[in-house]
């Protein structure tokens, strides 16, 4: 087992002890929703490179090889981001976007960290253009949420994360929430993706793949909390491959995981609840589907196909589908011991 997966078992199981413990003794659970608490004595940091795909074809370092900046406004913020060179960029307090709903547009090699849960991006996004090698990390990025849709995105296309023909990109224990168009966006060939222990939160759109004729993208997408969305969660099209595990999905109202075109989708130990349709594909694309835990769903549960080993590109250690809303529920989104 990856020693990245041993210390974070050390850490969750430190956590479900405590919590345990506390329960004996008296003391209120943790509800579901509320901040987690800081990382005691002994619990060791977040892994600070990623799994998945993110972690093949020369891996994904961000802005490693530049220096740190520390960022509180938003000039500063848009100067780094924007910048040719590499930048480990810490952003230390809510940041508000100007103008309303503008996406910042960062370059290759840069990490963008929220120091603790104190790095919030308000009225605002990132958007990755043909870029490579970026880590958005441990930000609450939020509020561009406006009176209609607009489905056709001719006035205000507002993403969380919005990314074009983008390469090896890590995003990583964000919280996400009540961006107007997309909470995530991963359109044409972005590729070499790993989207991990985010909450995605009261969007109506949450996380849309797609927009290409080619099969050439490849996505890892585990231990996010998808709650209180509608559609595209994710709605994944023309992915060659598209590898779910240990997803906790919670009140979804349009449908759930959709394998579209040509996709080739394989669902492991989610946990789907209160969600309408949970996972189907269509005729051309395939899904496989094994372990998960669906209660109060409705609709469509839809596998069939032949897929892919994900095995066969990284190693990945599975948490029962059991405890993934624990799981899940204390280790998704900002981290008080990230980005210090």
């Amino acid at each position: 087992m990856p020693k990245t997966t041993v210390t974070r078992r050390r850490a969750l199981l430190v956590a479900l002890v405590a919590a345990l413990c506390g329960s004996l003794l008296g003391v209120p659970a943790a509800r579901a929703g509320d901040a987690a608490p800081a990382a005691g004595p002994g619990v060791a940091a977040w892994p600070n490179t990623p799994d998945g795909f993110a972690s093949t074809s020369g891996g994904t370092t961000g802005g490693a090889a530049g220096p740190t900046v520390t960022v509180t406004n938003f000039a500063d913020l848009n100067r780094y981001a924007t910048a040719s060179t590499p930048y480990v960029i810490r952003v230390a307090a809510p940041i508000t976007v100007t103008p309303f709903g503008h996406e910042i547009r960062v370059t290759s090699n840069k990490t963008i960290v929220g120091v603790g849960t104190s790095g919030h991006i308000v009225n605002g996004g990132f958007f990755l253009n043909g870029v490579s090698n970026v880590i958005i990390r441990n930000l609450t990025i939020r509020d561009t949420r406006m009176p209609d849709d607009d489905p056709g995105d001719d006035a205000y296309d507002y993403d969380g994360i919005q990314m074009d023909g983008a390469n090896r990109v890590w995003i990583d224990h964000n919280r996400i929430e009540r961006m107007n168009d997309g909470l995530i966006d991963s359109r044409r060939d972005t590729t070499n993706l790993t989207v991990s222990w985010n909450i995605l939160n009261e969007g109506n759109k949450s996380f849309g793949i797609g927009w290409t004729e080619n099969v050439t993208a490849r996505i890892t997408i585990h231990h996010n909390w998808i709650r209180n969305t509608n559609s595209r969660n994710p709605s994944t099209d023309n992915v060659a491959y598209a590898h779910l595990y240990n997803n906790y999905m919670q009140n979804i109202t349009g449908y759930g995981n959709y394998s579209r075109g040509q996709t080739r989708m394989v669902i492991e130990n989610g946990y789907f609840q209160n969600v309408k349709d949970p996972y189907y594909r269509d005729s051309t694309a395939t899904l496989t589907q094994t372990g998960s835990i669906l209660t109060g769903t409705t609709g469509r549960q839809e596998a069939g196909g032949t897929t892919f080993n994900p095995r066969d590109f990284y190693s990945y250690t599975l948490d029962p589908a059991s405890q993934v809303p624990t799981v899940v529920g204390q280790g998704a989104g900002p981290r008080p011991d990230i980005g210090n």
